[in-house]
Formats: C-alpha cells, structure tokens, sequence
C-alpha cells in the first residue's frame, strides 16, 4: 500500500491553516472586546462631560439673565457658537 503524501500533505496543510486561523480569531475577539470596553468608558465619559457643560451655559445664561448683562451674554453666545462651529457640531444640527 502506498502513501500518497500529496493528500497527507493536502491534510497536514488544512489542519496548520485552521490552527492559524483559530489563533487569529482569538486575538481578535480579545482585541475587539478590549476597544469595545474603551468605546464604553469614553463614551461615559462624554455624556458626563455634556452634562457638565450643558448645566454650566445653562446656569451661565440664568446668571446673566438676572444681572441683565446683555453685552456680556452676547459675547459669550458668541464665544459658545464659534466653538460649536469649530467642532463642526452646527452643521450637522442643522442637517
């Protein structure tokens, strides 16, 4: 009976690509789960910094609402929109 080592070959070939793969597939998903939790903590991370932001102009305006500094607020909407534009965020509002 003879071997015929094309096929043995064929085999061997197979089973090193799927432990290749298998390998690949790992670090991958280690990988992958490792930015995933990344995106998760920055993602937190903005939310609480918007919050933050967003009581900070809020309780701004009211402050010069009530000391009717209209000059003032007027420099800082502006200041407040020209950062907004900067960070291309009023274009996509708008859109």
């Amino acid at each position: 009976m003879e071997v015929n080592w094309i096929v043995v070959g064929w085999i061997i070939d197979m089973i090193l690509n799927g432990l290749v793969w298998l390998i690949i597939a790992v670090f991958s998903l280690l990988l992958i789960d490792m930015t995933d939790t990344w995106t998760r903590k920055a993602i937190q991370f903005m939310d609480k910094t918007d919050k933050w932001i967003r009581k900070l102009i809020d309780n701004l305006f009211e402050w010069i609402q009530m000391k009717n500094l209209e000059i003032i607020s007027g420099i800082i909407l502006l200041i407040v929109l020209g950062i907004l534009a900067q960070l291309e965020i009023i274009p996509k509002l708008i859109n």
